[in-house]
């Protein structure tokens, strides 16, 4: 059989085998990804000011393209929303209920109220909530200064009014609440609270979960949506659920790989690096000294991005940039933790 490659042209062995044998030539440049249509464009209102946005985007996301505040707890950019703190709701014409503008998609024609009587009182009410039963003081996110304080004055929220709080529980005291059912605190002028002892039974980060708003994020990346490796779950139910492992065992007996993607994105300070925690604790932490320095964990060939935070010529915690198209945001045990050796160089003073 003969095969034509050309009108009058016959294969040879010649040919065939610089048909086989020959790499091809290199590309003049490399290969380009696939045009992406973008999205049509969606205009909403948003406090009487017109915006154009993708469709597709959150009303959050709205609202940060037009500069207007919206306090945040649960959500995290690196992960799927949860809407359960409920403090991001705001007040859509026509519908029935407020709507949490973290999962809340924006459609053509929507008006949007970011700071009507029924988003303030509702705002109020959640931080009176928290406030009463949890330790807000490190809940950063809510406000641009570091600070709930900020955002429970501009709301006139007052935990004070439910009473003053309960005695903390004792340690495991929680843990051993049986599922469902409510302990009432002692005295009826009191508020429940979930004030416990802080858990330190690692080396590396602790667990003060009487700042805990159960905000899910942090079994979300130890789950699916980052690190899978499924250590915590949501025990128990109504004011006695608590993230917990199973069987409530201590750390270093759980599943954890101490990847710290928990605390990467715990919004309140319940989990909190070792470091970080002790500082606290002596008086010395002070983010106003701290440096920060964007560069590449060391440790293998993936290129995952790192931010140092240095204070007083010292290493004190690793984060991650959320937006970082390598790590969105999550490192594992090595890249989070694994900076003592910096700390250690020679002609250093040791503690």
């Amino acid at each position: 059989m003969t095969d034509t490659f050309a009108p009058g042209t016959a294969a040879t062995p010649e040919i065939l085998a610089d048909i086989l044998i020959t790499p091809p030539a290199r590309a003049s440049r490399p290969p380009a990804a696939p045009p992406v249509e973008a999205p049509p464009v969606v205009e909403v209102t948003i406090d009487g000011v017109a915006v154009s946005v993708p469709a597709g985007t959150t009303i959050l996301g709205a609202c940060r393209a037009l500069g207007v505040e919206t306090p945040t707890l649960c959500y995290a950019d690196n992960l799927t929303p949860v809407n359960v703190c409920r403090v991001c709701v705001v007040e859509v014409t026509g519908a029935r209920v407020l709507v949490p503008a973290c999962s809340r998609v924006v459609e053509p024609g929507m008006d949007i109220q970011t700071d009507s009587e029924r988003v303030r009182l509702s705002r109020k009410m959640v931080l009176e909530f928290l406030g009463s039963s949890v330790d807000m003081s490190l809940a950063g996110p809510l406000a641009p200064d570091g600070s709930a304080a900020a955002y429970a004055g501009r709301y006139g929220a007052d935990p004070t009014r439910y009473g003053p709080p309960a005695a903390p529980s004792a340690p495991g005291e929680r843990d051993a609440h049986e599922a469902g059912h409510h302990h009432a605190p002692a005295g009826d002028a009191t508020a429940a609270t979930v004030l416990q002892p802080t858990k330190v039974d690692n080396n590396l980060y602790v667990r003060d979960y009487s700042k805990c708003i159960l905000c899910y994020k942090c079994v979300d990346a130890c789950g699916d949506q980052a690190q899978n490796t499924f250590a915590i779950a949501v025990a128990g139910r109504g004011f006695d659920a608590r993230i917990s492992t199973e069987q409530a065992v201590p750390l270093p007996e759980s599943a954890c790989v101490y990847c710290g993607n928990c605390i990467g994105v715990c919004p309140t300070g319940a989990l909190m690096f070792s470091s970080e925690y002790e500082m606290r604790e002596a008086g010395t932490w002070d983010e106003s000294a701290q440096t920060r320095t964007d560069t590449i964990c060391p440790y293998c060939g993936v290129g995952c991005a790192v931010t140092l935070h240095a204070q007083d010529d010292t290493i004190v915690k690793v984060t991650s940039p959320s937006d970082s198209s390598v790590t969105d945001g999550h490192l594992c045990i090595k890249g989070r933790f694994g900076f003592e050796f910096v700390n250690n160089r020679p002609g250093r003073p040791q503690p």
